[in-house]
């Protein structure tokens, strides 16, 4: 269960999520070249934030079609 996404209301909070996005998969390719002292839970840590990351991803696409939705009208 993915529970509610959240809802991006303008560009503030676009631009405010792809930054976000962006310290995300910088933290996780960083994550991905550390030896770990515990592999289960590098695992646990990789998957929740590949999951954030995918979520980000896709409240910017869901803003990104619904501006674009609203310019054709």
């Amino acid at each position: 269960d993915r529970g509610n996404p959240m809802t991006l209301k303008n560009d503030i909070e676009l631009a405010n999520t792809r930054r976000k996005l962006k310290e995300l998969e910088e933290h996780y390719q960083a994550r991905a070249q550390e030896t770990p002292a515990d592999p289960h839970l590098q695992e646990l840590t990789q998957h929740s934030l590949k999951r954030l990351i995918n979520q980000l991803k896709e409240e910017i696409t869901l803003f990104e079609i619904h501006q674009a939705g609203s310019n054709t009208i």
